[in-house]
């Protein structure tokens, strides 16, 4: 007898969605629990520490190596035609820096990444890009690139300091081509920055009017992230394309799941709940071709609201938070959307912050991370299973869709061994009997149908017979005489003959 353990359900209390810091914005997996900014000021402080101990054990590391350098030339000391030139210390210091470097597990070279350029020797090839324009600059672009300009440079004309965004903003782009060697934290700190500036100097000219900064915040993000798409979506840097991989992988191993197991209110026999289920499925997987931010967002915003209208026609009434989120667990194991992660990683690193603390985007956006979470962490409780149920489902060994090969689920008892009736053994029995009915009337029409075609291919056939003897009766009855018209004499005058020219003009001889 199977023993199904207490079930844990799915929820998410609306307070575990806001940032853990108590600000009132939206948190998120990505920042640990934390807003945007929230997020950006634990970071900045980490990374001020950071950089303060990277420099103290570049310090203690250099004076040790004089100490060490300075006692090696005492005991042995040069001629004094290889004295020792100025500042030799430092010579010897990045000797000891790059042996230091596979063993110590905070590098020097972190200052370095911080405070100077990369010292790594670039190629010809290399340094003549470096020179030369990006070709998305030089306008060597996709046509989509192309429109999203020519949109952004309509949209600047009606504002008085239009130019200058533009200006900055191309800057901005240039730079961002420049740091290709950047992690995506470090990518993703420098356009949040931009953000940030720029938005501070528009809300200083538009008088404190945010709804007009948003419009321009939201034509700016539109125009760099389209431009800067290839460089910094799912980045060779991180391990994006892995975890987009390892959720490909769970969700095709959770095939198996019902939209009972997961409690989810909306009833699919019902045409209008299942064109809402479609269309939401079609919303999410659109979102990985989009490439401004504020779309992919648009496209999960939409997917929500199908799945708000779906759940609202079966219950006919509004559906709460508890429904939504088991709903929307369900159309993602359904719609597996292509390279997830990388879409949640780039909405959450390029995104504008305003869009993710606050409003539907950002409260939408962060039940989507909740959902992807619960299905990475989804166990037999979480599905009202038992852990044995559970591992054979996900091994493939049998399905909630049919009787396993043990008889566990036979047609005349439940799960658990109880005996039931065989219509109410398993839901997808009941199904299955209500679909061969549907089957065998189905049938029976067909039946018909063929023998009402049979019927009347004969019915042509007859009245076609019939009209080929009518015909022939009035043929033999009216026999046609075809008499030929009498013919003209060669000389006698034509009517009509003065309307030809001259060469066509008949010509009467005397006999």
């Amino acid at each position: 007898m199977s023993q199904r353990t207490e079930r844990r359900g799915i929820h998410v209390d609306q307070s575990e969605l806001l940032c853990k810091k108590g600000c009132g914005y939206y948190g998120n997996a990505a920042w640990q629990g934390l807003c945007s900014k929230c997020w950006r000021e634990e970071y900045q402080r980490a990374r001020q520490r950071q950089i303060q101990e990277d420099w103290a054990l570049a310090e203690k590391l250099q004076r040790e190596e004089e100490a060490a350098y300075a006692s090696s030339q005492g005991s042995h000391p040069l001629p004094q035609a290889q004295s020792t030139p100025p500042h030799a210390s430092l010579a010897p210091f990045s000797k000891f820096e790059e042996k230091k470097s596979n063993e110590k597990t905070r590098k020097v070279t972190t200052v370095k990444k911080f405070f100077i350029p990369s010292s790594r020797m670039t190629s010809k090839k290399e340094t003549q890009e470096s020179k030369t324009p990006s070709p998305s600059i030089t306008r060597q672009s996709s046509m989509e690139t192309d429109r999203v300009s020519k949109d952004f440079v309509d949209f600047l004309k009606n504002l008085r300091p239009g130019r200058e965004i533009h200006k900055q903003c191309r800057a901005f782009i240039e730079t961002m081509f420049n740091k290709k060697d950047l992690g995506a934290d470090e990518l993703s700190e420098c356009v949040q920055d931009f953000y940030q500036n720029l938005s501070d100097r528009l809300l200083s000219h538009f008088k404190g009017s945010s709804e007009s900064v948003e419009k321009v915040m939201d034509q700016v993000e539109k125009y760099i992230m389209t431009r800067l798409y290839k460089n910094v979506f799912c980045p060779e840097t991180t391990d994006d394309e892995k975890k987009d991989l390892a959720t490909q992988n769970r969700i095709r191993a959770l095939h198996w799941v019902t939209i009972e197991m997961l409690c989810v209110s909306m009833d699919e026999e019902i045409p209008e709940v299942a064109d809402n289920v479609v269309k939401a499925i079609t919303d999410v997987i659109e979102m990985d071709s989009k490439r401004v931010p504020r779309d992919k967002l648009a496209c999960i915003t939409r997917c929500s609201k199908h799945i708000f209208s779906a759940i609202r026609i079966t219950k006919n009434e509004p559906a709460s938070a508890d429904d939504f989120l088991p709903a929307l667990i369900y159309i993602v194991l359904k719609a597996n959307p292509p390279r997830l992660q990388s879409n949640i990683q780039y909405i959450t690193r390029f995104c504008n912050p305003s869009r993710l603390m606050t409003g539907e985007d950002g409260y939408y956006f962060t039940n989507l991370c909740c959902a992807v979470a619960f299905i990475e962490k989804l166990d037999a409780q979480s599905l009202n299973l038992s852990p044995e149920e559970f591992e054979r489902y996900m091994s493939g060994q049998a399905s909630p869709r049919r009787p396993d090969s043990d008889g566990s689920w036979p047609l005349g008892g439940s799960p658990s061994g109880a005996p039931t009736d065989p219509g109410a053994a398993d839901p997808v029995l009941a199904q299955l009997r209500q679909n061969l009915e549907v089957l065998s009337s189905l049938s029976s029409r067909q039946e018909k149908l063929t023998e009402d075609a049979r019927s009347l291919q004969s019915e042509l056939l007859s009245w076609e017979e019939s009209v080929r003897r009518e015909v022939q009766d009035i043929l033999e009855r009216y026999p046609l005489e075809i008499r030929p018209p009498p013919l003209a004499a060669i000389d006698a005058d034509n009517v009509g003959d003065e309307r030809l020219p001259p060469p066509l003009t008949p010509q009467v001889f005397a006999g």
